[in-house]
């Protein structure tokens, strides 16, 4: 099937064709009839599927122009770098097409926001809590939205944003097009559509855990994390071969202390995205990354979800997910639009049971490979990986800090006085002898006299 066999408008045609683009994806064939309904619509595609493309070119096939103010349709995302990518995409689409498109988020000054709200607008791209912001200062007004679109909301939910969508549900028409897409189907999806949605269409086009047949997975038995770092560089020093590498850990301090090490060997190459990073040191990686600038980025799950980048020749998961969803969305950011992906894996001995559980949940075992032979194996151990008896006490602290029970002084003898009653406060009277009419200054006066 061809773009043109969904019969969409000369306008979208002419930027797809600039796009490059010939064929859609099946999320896109089966979602643009189903969207262009009305009725509400659940997606579940794996990431890497187009399902931003899948929701908008409906969507820009119906909008018609208008100068009202209020925006008409609305898109909720997790994260500010997917407000970003999505405004980006949509821009792509309706180049032809005269639609104004914002998009807000915090960490960016609300003001100039409102500024542009005060424009005029036709879709609003947001996160849930900088909307509801707007939306509590009467400085956008929602009652004219007909399409709620709400992308990867497994992520929105497991980042806590099911307050701040129940709010938004209080605040727009009762009378609308829901549509929601998502990589996985999890309980705290379907309690969302249960409670919001009305008789919904449900588009399924790769189960969740079914890994992309255009991804190729295999994996290391690794020690430890320095012994990792080893690997890591080995690999990397191939550049023709690993050309644009997406390397996701588990925390922050994993991502910098794993910058710092790349770095000193691939110098300006390599970038970082995580949540401590400033708005503005996020969105430069991102983009230094995805022009082919740098050819390294290090990142954590929650800021790379949904991003989309071009010609990722490789994914690395330097450390393996808790969660076998997460392992599906990592190799997700390669293999994109049917291209072909490769993802590495790297696991220690306590990473075998995660690795296990994503086994499980694909169906699918990961083929080990040898450590190749100049891969040094390190002796060196991070801090977690030391045995607790061995780790380090902060010189900061007194070994008695450490040892529990009650406070390591006994009371001074005059702080282990016991509360007297009303016999103490009489004690004290006779003691000081105050008059009894303090405030009656001529009754005072006389008994001097006398």
């Amino acid at each position: 099937m061809t773009f043109e066999d969904l019969e969409i408008s000369k306008q979208l045609q002419y930027a797809i064709d600039d796009l490059g683009f010939l064929n859609p994806t099946p999320i896109q064939q089966q979602a643009f009839s189903v969207v262009r309904s009305g009725k509400d619509v659940v997606g579940i595609a794996q990431t890497g599927t187009g399902k931003t493309f899948a929701y908008m070119m409906p969507i820009l096939q119906d909008l018609k122009f208008s100068k009202q103010q209020h925006p008409r349709v609305l898109v909720l995302v997790p994260t500010r770098e997917l407000v970003i990518q999505v405004v980006d995409e949509i821009e792509k689409l309706s180049k032809y097409i005269n639609t104004r498109v914002l998009g807000v988020y915090g960490g960016t000054n609300i003001n100039t926001q409102k500024q542009a709200i005060l424009q005029g607008q036709d879709i609003i791209v947001a996160t849930p809590g900088r909307l509801y912001d707007l939306a509590l200062s009467n400085a956008l007004k929602l009652k004219s939205i007909q399409k709620l679109v709400i992308d990867e909301v497994d992520v929105m939910l497991d980042l806590g944003f099911r307050f701040q969508l129940m709010n938004i549900f209080d605040v727009i028409p009762a009378r609308r097009q829901n549509v929601l897409f998502s990589a996985t189907m999890t309980q705290d999806v379907d309690a969302l559509i249960y409670d919001f949605f009305k008789n919904p269409r449900k588009i399924s086009v790769a189960v969740s855990g079914t890994p992309l047949d255009n991804i190729e997975q295999v994996s290391y038995n690794v020690p430890n994390f320095f012994t990792k770092v080893n690997l890591l560089n080995h690999l990397l020093s191939d550049k023709q071969t690993f050309s644009k590498v997406l390397i996701f850990v588990a925390f922050k301090r994993s991502a910098d202390l794993l910058f710092k090490h790349l770095e000193e060997v691939f110098g300006s190459e390599t970038c970082v995205i995580h949540s401590n990073k400033t708005q503005n040191y996020r969105i430069r990686s991102i983009r230094q990354f995805d022009e082919g600038n740098n050819r390294i980025l290090v990142a954590t799950d929650v800021m790379a979800r949904g991003l989309d980048f071009d010609e990722v020749s490789h994914v690395i998961n330097f450390d393996t997910p808790d969660f076998p969803e997460n392992y599906m969305h990592r190799i997700g950011r390669t293999g994109r639009a049917e291209k072909a992906g490769k993802t590495i894996l790297f696991s220690t001995e306590k990473e075998q049971k995660a690795k296990e559980s994503i086994e499980t949940l694909m169906d699918y075992t990961i083929p080990v490979l040898e450590l190749p032979e100049d891969v040094e194996i390190s002796k060196l151990l991070t801090e977690d990986e030391r045995p607790r008896e061995d780790r380090e006490q902060s010189k900061n602290r007194t070994a008695l800090e450490y040892v529990p029970g009650p406070a390591f002084h006994e009371k001074s003898e005059k702080n282990s006085k016991v509360n007297l009653g009303g016999s103490y406060r009489r004690e004290i009277a006779k003691k000081y002898k105050k008059p009894k009419t303090r405030g009656d200054k001529n009754y005072n006066r006389r008994n001097k006299k006398k």
